[in-house]
């Protein structure tokens, strides 16, 4: 008999509570713990999100959870920090951010934990190594939310041009989860086919590819402009990445992986397609990209090597 899985979320704001309600409506656990800061805030989510459990076809239990109960879980998801403000990069929000991730890595290393966890504070990128570094965990068992909702956002633009549904569909943005992502157009993939034999047959046009790019990674922009705040597509995308972990899936997904020489560059978390398993990241799917894309990657990664350096002063 397969036991109870335990997930603890740390971080009890919208893109936290978007995730929480997808992974109870997919059965992911039969415990689910909040922490959080705002101590009213974790009652008040707790209280609405037990009125879920009566109805629904995977009964859970949901409590106002402390540190120490990361002891026994299965997966740890920090989706902590402050919110990204309009018009202001990731990559602006480091400093804080750098120090409330190494508060909650210090209380959760603390703890006992031997989990896999998933994060999704941002700079996403940057706040996964500041995590990895504070607490010691196996590179493997540390997981950023990556380019996994930049992928989505990409699949789902070729998707409407092409008229075939997206789970038909296998296109990755790697690099950043930001401005300086790489949208792999060259390794893109529908039904087996490259995205070349659609371009030949007139089903999309390679001229549309940069305006494609452009509305990806900028979607997140006009989200927040509009509605001040993304949460939804990322709460799923986060519930996607830990159902995966937990069914032992094996699924080749668009995560933050640790680099060690893989796409020419090592030494940073950034997206990257790679598998996933019950025991965390099992390898990086390492496709050979085109010239440009290539030459676009490295400069991503070498960004954000540079505002790892302003996280490190941060939280010296």
């Amino acid at each position: 008999m397969m036991k109870a899985k335990k997930i603890i979320l740390v971080g009890a704001g919208a893109v936290g509570c978007s995730f929480l309600y997808s992974a109870m409506n997919r059965g992911l656990a039969s415990e689910y713990g909040i922490i959080d800061v705002n101590k009213a805030n974790v009652e008040g989510q707790t209280l609405d999100f037990e009125d879920g459990s009566a109805p629904s076809d995977y009964p859970f239990n949901v409590f106002a959870a402390e540190y120490s109960d990361c002891k026994d879980a299965d997966l740890v998801v920090i989706t902590a920090g402050r919110p990204q403000l309009p018009g202001e990069t990731r990559l602006n929000m480091v400093e804080g951010n750098a120090k409330i991730m190494k508060e909650i890595a210090t209380n959760i290393k603390q703890s006992g934990f031997k989990g896999i966890t998933v994060i999704a504070s941002n700079p996403v990128d940057i706040l996964t190594l500041v995590y990895q570094e504070v607490t010691g965990f196996d590179k493997k068992t540390v997981i950023g939310s990556g380019t996994s909702l930049d992928s989505a956002r990409l699949t789902r633009e070729i998707s409407k041009r092409i008229n075939i549904a997206p789970q038909s569909i296998q296109a990755y943005v790697l690099g950043e989860h930001g401005d300086s992502s790489v949208s792999a157009f060259s390794v893109a993939t529908v039904g087996g086919l490259p995205l070349s034999y659609f371009v030949k047959n007139k089903r999309i046009d390679e001229s549309e590819f940069p305006k494609i790019h452009e509305f990806v990674w900028k979607k997140a922009y006009e989200i927040i402009e509009r509605k001040r705040a993304t949460f939804y597509g990322i709460g799923v995308n986060l519930a996607n990445i830990c159902e995966n972990i937990i069914r032992d899936s094996r699924k080749v997904l668009a995560i933050g992986a640790f680099l060690e020489g893989q796409y020419k560059n090592s030494g940073i978390y950034t997206g990257v397609p790679a598998v996933v398993s019950v025991n965390g990241i099992e390898e990086i799917i390492e496709f050979t990209l085109s010239d440009a894309e290539q030459k676009q990657f490295d400069n991503s990664v070498k960004q954000l090597k540079e505002v790892v350096e302003k996280a490190r002063q941060a939280i010296k």
